[in-house]
């Protein structure tokens, strides 16, 4: 590699231990790192804020924009306490009963959306619900992100990975519903186990503040129903377009922005309350670490590494799916899995071909999708949803670590990975 190849990846460990150790706030970081990117001219200014490959992905960071200006609103209606004392009555304040709960509609959700709205759904809610039970937010904000991420490897549009994966390998909706929607649902099962192991010390509950919360109407709760019904036929309008994107071909970004503008011109809320709730501190950070990757990209230094591990397992799927399986996940725990899938599809569609280009090459993709998609749970900045619940409950006076996060996410990950690849390797290569 060059010499500036070696030093975009000083910079990158750099940067990345700064965000680790905390010893600086996580944006000033990503910031400082993109901009010493730039200056030793690891990437410019071109390829740092136009280029598809290696800038700044617009679309996440439009997507994430869009969404938080339509929950803003939402907010003002009441209907996050009214799901909040809904989902405690169902569960009748049992701690445990109601982490299950909201990470099986978390999970159910990030399949139908993308896991990044997902979250942005859901934390509002689960802020309310663990306030009103007295309970720890921060293991319920843990494992909805990882749930996000696990719901979302099910189909297509459930994280933006697989809208790469498909793209390049011609792989349709229902090739991911077939192939790997079934292994989730099994990974979602074990999943709920681990929260109990994980999360158990902090399942406190109170009688109470139980018999309180089944007391309470939550229709109560709503406090402007024309408001309410507004925003969600324009979030219904939203999601339908999010889910017709090959039919309508409206990129998700653009959904978002068109039904947050529809929302505010078409309501009472003015343009101040509607931004109020944009986690500005998250879209920079997003930025930063864009840049950042995009020069370990225009250096050589992702593609050197992934046609290392090419290389390594030519001419054997067995071992080529294994090792793309185990390499996908490592990578995506410490970089975005969103620019990681960008560079390695091209190499994997090319080992693809090399091992015949028939349907048992295809479990190549589905080792970059598992990989890169459960990779992202094993650190706070592995996938775009981590991100953005750690923002959030930020926000809310609640941080949310670099280490807390991982302890759990590098458990959640060994298990999850460990079991998909028998999967494979029983379905496709047996």
């Amino acid at each position: 590699m060059t010499a500036v190849a070696w030093l975009s990846v000083a910079v990158f460990l750099g940067a990345y231990a700064l965000i680790a150790t905390e010893r600086i706030h996580r944006v000033a970081a990503a910031l400082g790192g993109a901009g010493i990117m730039l200056l030793i001219h690891a990437t410019d200014a071109g390829a740092a804020f136009f280029s598809e490959a290696t800038g700044i992905d617009w679309n996440v960071i439009f997507l994430l924009l869009g969404m938080m200006v339509i929950v803003g609103v939402l907010k003002q209606t009441g209907i996050f306490e009214y799901l909040a004392i809904w989902a405690a009555k169902r569960a009748r304040g049992r701690p445990y009963r109601l982490m299950v709960l909201l990470v099986v509609i978390t999970a159910a959700a990030s399949a139908l959306l993308d896991n990044v709205t997902t979250v942005l759904l859901i934390v509002p809610v689960t802020f309310l619900v663990c306030e009103r039970l007295a309970l720890p937010v921060v293991p319920f904000l843990i494992a909805e992100a990882m749930a996000s991420n696990i719901g979302g490897t099910a189909t297509l549009i459930g994280d933006p990975p697989n809208i790469i994966i498909a793209s390049k390998g011609g792989l349709s909706f229902n090739d991911f519903l077939v192939h790997m929607a079934p292994m989730v649902v099994i990974l979602m099962i074990v999943f709920i186990g681990l929260c109990w192991i994980m999360f158990r010390k902090s399942f406190h509950y109170d009688p109470e503040r139980a018999a309180d919360i089944m007391r309470l109407n939550e229709r109560e709760a709503i406090g402007d129903r024309r408001l309410l019904w507004q925003s969600l036929i324009v979030l219904a309008l939203v999601m339908i377009a999010f889910v017709l994107h090959p039919v309508l071909h409206y990129e998700p970004s653009v959904v978002a922005i068109l039904g947050a503008g529809v929302l505010v011109a078409a309501t009472k809320v003015t343009a101040e309350e509607a931004i109020a709730e944009v986690e500005w501190p998250t879209l920079v950070f997003f930025a930063g670490l864009f840049v950042m990757i995009g020069a370990l990209v225009e250096t050589g230094v992702i593609g050197r590494i992934s046609q290392l591990a090419v290389d390594a397992t030519e001419g054997q799927l067995g071992l080529a799916t294994m090792v793309l399986l185990g390499a996908s996940a490592g990578l995506s725990a410490i970089v975005d899995n969103i620019p990681y899938v960008a560079t390695m599809s091209p190499i994997v569609a090319d080992l693809v071909q090399a091992n015949g280009g028939n349907a048992d090459a295809q479990v190549l993709w589905w080792a970059l999708a598992f990989g890169a998609d459960l990779g992202g749970n094993a650190t706070a900045v592995g996938a775009a949803a981590n991100v953005v619940v750690i923002g959030i409950a930020a926000r809310n006076g609640t941080p949310i670590s670099f280490w807390e996060f991982t302890k759990y996410g590098l458990v959640v990950t060994a298990v999850t990975v460990s079991l998909t690849a028998p999967y494979l390797w029983l379905r496709y290569l047996g």
